[in-house]
């Protein structure tokens, strides 16, 4: 009996396939899942492909941002602590003035005790009309600022340089500027401008930033402005151009960005790049800073409504700036000390306390 050879290498057919070998077979098979793994992977390769990049092994950090790490995560167990204290201290607070009124009126007797209630409530109604005249005559004064006042811009087009917990920062900074600006007698045209993604969430969130009486524009302010490029002014600390004087025909813009100093000089290049004119505030006429170079968004824009007010540089620097970022100097041995990009991290509580007039527009 002959018996038939077929050459090395040549697969058997699928009638003589054993069972062993189908199941050998069904093994190799890629599973539902590896499949997905693999139309994945070549999904990512692909270069017209959608879908993320798979993230990069994670790095082990240096000492130094070792230190940096510590460092922030025992500011927050102690910014956490401290607002536990307060919250208990004002709960507290509270029920000691619920039980020193409750106290007064047993002493009392219904007659008295009546007259003490209407007039309680007498003065609580004063205090409502009062607030209610306040919010009208803000209302009028933001108003007014949008016909003739002066024009400050945010820039808040650097969200995507910022890490959240930097981008709060800046709308903490804000909500700040917004407060400062509804108190004063003589308030500026505030903008925000440029404010997508993460930014906009956080701005959606703050308290009546709806109501709020400010210009917002999501488009780049290089697009809300393109038929007055030429009164655009970028304050910058890198700028050689000093400012005397805040002319009304100007747009100031102050660049939002909290960078711990990662982007250095970033707001003088995007100003020589979109050709639009720069300057920086004189603080180095008037004072040296200290230690920290450094303001935030909020004492930039506050300076700019104190000279709008006071139309004396001096005062608002001294105003404004903390004490210790600055010591008094002579302006014949000052040298030109700057101001720092516009970018520190703001963390003061009485930012929150002063703000919370916000609600009310």
């Amino acid at each position: 009996m002959a018996i038939q050879t077929r050459p090395k290498g040549t697969p058997k057919p699928l009638g003589q396939l054993t069972a062993k070998n189908l199941s050998a077979s069904a093994k190799m098979q890629p599973t539902e899942e590896e499949r997905d793994q693999t139309d994945h992977t070549a999904a990512v390769s692909h270069p017209n492909a959608e879908a993320p990049p798979p993230p990069s092994p994670s790095q082990p950090l240096s000492k130094n941002a070792q230190k940096k790490l510590l460092k922030q995560q025992k500011f927050e167990a102690k910014k956490a602590e401290k607002k536990a204290a307060e919250k208990l201290h004002k709960k507290l607070e509270a029920e000691r003035k619920r039980k020193e009124w409750d106290e007064k009126l047993a002493s009392l007797s219904e007659e008295e005790k009546s007259k003490l209630i209407e007039s309680r409530r007498g003065m609580r109604k004063d205090r409502m009309e009062k607030r209610s005249k306040e919010r009208e005559m803000k209302i009028e004064r933001l108003a007014r600022a949008k016909e003739s006042g002066q024009n400050v811009v945010i820039d808040l087009e650097f969200a995507d340089l910022m890490a959240a917990n930097e981008i709060h920062s800046l709308v903490q900074q804000i909500m700040y500027c917004y407060a400062v600006n509804g108190r004063c007698a003589a308030p500026a045209h505030l903008w925000l401008a440029g404010y997508q993604g993460e930014m906009e969430s956080q701005l959606q969130r703050l308290p009546g930033f709806d109501k709020w009486i400010i210009e917002k524009d999501k488009r780049p302010y290089i697009e809300t402005f393109q038929d007055r490029k030429e009164h655009l002014v970028y304050l910058t600390a890198d700028s050689e151009t000093i400012v005397d004087e805040l002319d009304p025909k100007k747009i100031y813009i102050v660049g939002g960005l909290v960078d711990r100093n990662r982007w250095k000089g970033i707001t003088m290049k995007k100003a020589e790049e979109q050709m639009i004119q720069t300057a920086k505030l004189p603080i180095g006429n008037f004072l040296k800073m200290s230690s920290s170079q450094v303001l935030t968004v909020n004492q930039v824009v506050e300076i700019l409504l104190k000279f709008l007010e006071t139309r004396d540089w001096k005062s608002s620097f001294f105003d404004v700036i903390p004490q210790r970022k600055r010591f008094e100097a002579d302006s014949e041995k000052c040298e030109g000390e700057t101001e720092g990009e516009e970018n520190e991290k703001h963390d003061n509580n009485d930012v929150k306390k002063q703000c919370t007039g916000t609600k009310e527009v």
